[in-house]
């Protein structure tokens, strides 16, 4: 962990000072590296006149409770780093969920007799694994904290002691009238009088009083920007709430309850420090718009696609997603999906179930998105895609199929098929290329087929079987030729055309 002083100019100097924590200097002659820049241990006596600058920048470093609590930081993040990149990667979330459920089976006595008890100590490796990967991150995210935390005091030039007593004086002014607002809010309530609306937003609350479960009007509940660390299970008596906004606060989860608001039509938790999503938030049925940006998720619920059969909109980019899973292609109604910036390796294979999407933005998940499922071409209401900053290779040849299709972003990905010429003519130069490489492979199909036939009964090969058989072809596949003849042809055109053909 050597950041570039640019970047990081405290963290550098402070792993200045820790050279077990820093890489070795390099050798005489060896070219430099910004993201790895030479670490240097000056004496105390003669620091180095860039030291002299950061520290009159930053006057926050002179104390020496910020030098002492950001070494203590740092520490802590390489630490936790380590430990990470030693236990390797994540399972995948539903070989996790499968795991689980056949421990709890085994805990229960009630394992399937074809599971034996080398698969059963499997699962259980696949539970501890996940269950470190949640340990050590959990320390990783506290220390992260900390160490901002220092940032901050050491850029306001304060003694870290000093600015934690003024914060939490300020913090305590600020809680009386905060109180005082919540106050007034449940006792209208208590009080019979219609309350179908609570907006606190930005108003540093700490916490939700379990009575606000009590408001059985409510519909729009808006806590956004505050410092909320945990919704209370009381939330789960909002029957008729439909708007629920929490975003950016500091949750690390949502409770269980929250599947018990089936009328809930929008819920909103970005910028939150959330890790999963509990699996009842499924049942969230009336759903129309969820949005889980930025956060560390690192699946989404399993089943989450089965019953969320009215969700229009869905945003989870900026998490660390590495997958998302099967059953989200059964979202009929989903309009947009933004899972940009994740870490996504690809798309479940039925993704082209998704009939009703019209924008879907897949940029930034950089060396793991390498390919596009071959379902990718029944899309066929897309108009925006985005699939920039990936390593993708090859686009599917049913991307041709995507007629609807009206702005492509493909940049920076390693791309040779379409080759670089078709891409940088634009949208339909790309659907034009790919359709027709699509048709090739259609005819090159058939070619064989017969040839196959032929083989099999001499029959087969008479000129009535071979119109017959092409007649067929032409039926099956006629209607996904439409729109990749001339652009000035109608339907009943191409349509004619291809007839005469044959």
């Amino acid at each position: 962990m050597d950041p570039a002083p640019q970047s990081h100019p405290i963290l550098s100097y402070v792993l200045s000072r820790l050279p077990t924590l820093s890489k070795p200097r390099p050798a005489a002659g060896a070219d430099f590296d910004i993201e790895q820049p030479p670490v240097h241990t000056p004496s105390p006596r003669s620091p180095s006149v860039g030291e002299f600058e950061l520290v009159e920048r930053m006057p926050g470093l002179r104390h020496a409770s910020v030098l002492h609590a950001m070494t203590r930081a740092v520490a802590d993040v390489s630490a936790a780093r380590s430990a990470l990149q030693e236990l390797g990667p994540r399972p995948d979330h539903e070989l996790i969920d499968s795991s689980r459920a056949v421990v709890a089976a085994a805990a229960a006595g009630d394992v399937a007799p074809r599971i034996t008890e080398e698969d059963l100590e499997a699962c259980r490796t696949v539970v501890r694994l996940e269950e470190a990967h949640d340990t050590y991150e959990a320390l990783l995210q506290e220390a992260e904290e900390r160490l901002e935390k220092v940032y901050r005091s050491a850029m306001e030039g304060r003694d870290l002691e000093e600015a934690e007593g003024k914060d939490e004086s300020a913090a305590g002014a600020d809680e009386v009238a905060v109180q005082e607002e919540v106050v007034a809010v449940l006792k209208q309530a208590q009080e019979g009088k219609p309350v179908e609306s609570v907006l606190l937003v930005d108003r540093q609350l700490r916490y939700l009083p379990e009575a606000f479960g009590r408001i059985l009007g409510l519909r729009v509940l808006d806590v956004s920007h505050n410092q909320l660390q945990v919704i209370p299970d009381a939330i789960g008596g909002l029957d008729h709430l439909e708007e629920l906004r929490l975003a950016s606060n500091a949750l690390v989860s949502l409770p269980d309850t929250v599947g018990f608001l089936s009328n809930l039509k929008i819920l909103n938790v970005s910028t939150n420090k959330l890790r999963t999503l509990p699996d009842s938030i499924s049942k969230c049925r009336s759903l129309v718009e969820l949005d889980a940006s930025y956060n560390g998720l690192t699946y989404l619920p399993t089943n989450i696609g089965y019953e969320l059969i009215n969700l229009r909109k869905l945003w989870v980019h900026m998490n660390k997603l590495r997958s998302l899973p099967s059953s989200i292609c059964e979202m009929q109604s989903l309009y947009l999906l933004d899972a940009h910036f994740n870490e996504l390796c690809g798309l479940p294979s039925a993704i082209g179930k998704l009939s009703s999407l019209e924008i879907l933005n897949l940029s930034s998940n950089f060396s793991d998105m390498k390919e596009l499922p071959f379902s990718f071409g029944d899309l066929l209401n897309l108009r925006e895609v985005d699939l920039s900053n990936n390593q993708i290779h090859a686009l599917p040849d049913s991307f041709g199929r995507l007629d609807k299709l009206e702005k492509l972003n493909l940049e920076q990905n390693p791309l040779s098929m379409p080759p670089a010429e078709v891409v940088k003519e634009g949208v339909d130069a790309v659907k034009e290329y790919t359709s027709k490489r699509w048709l090739d492979a259609l005819l090159e199909e058939e070619q064989r087929s017969m040839a196959a036939a032929a083989a099999e009964s001499p029959q087969a090969s008479t000129p009535k079987a071979w119109l017959a058989r092409s007649v067929s072809w032409v039926s099956d596949v006629g209607g996904s030729l439409v729109g990749y003849v001339s652009g000035g042809q109608t339907k009943s055109e191409k349509d004619s055309i291809l007839d005469q053909q044959f």
